[in-house]
């Protein structure tokens, strides 16, 4: 099975998304959390189900969607993947992935 890895910059986005969520929202906040992280578990069986991202290195960057979030990860082997970053849709994802 594949080892998930989050970097600090995709565990800051988390915390954000939840600090900004929780203001108003406190359940909501955690559910979108645990959402987040469900959804991104589903890489250690299926690491490719993502859609590729159009960028100009060779990394093998992908994106799965989660409601209005994008959770943008690198397969670096075979058993090893990083989240990047947990960016929403508005969000202009170049800006960050580079």
């Amino acid at each position: 099975m594949v080892e998930l890895r989050w970097t600090f910059e995709a565990n800051k986005w988390l915390k954000e998304i939840h600090d900004y969520i929780v203001k108003d929202n406190p359940s909501a906040a955690k559910s979108v959390v645990n959402g987040i992280y469900d959804k991104a578990q589903i890489l250690k069986s299926f690491p490719e189900i993502g859609y590729a991202f159009d960028h100009e290195s060779n990394r093998n960057i992908r994106i799965i969607l989660y409601g209005h979030y994008r959770i943008a990860y690198e397969i670096i082997d075979s058993e090893t993947i990083a989240i990047l970053g947990i960016f929403h849709g508005k969000t202009v994802i170049e800006n960050h992935l580079k």
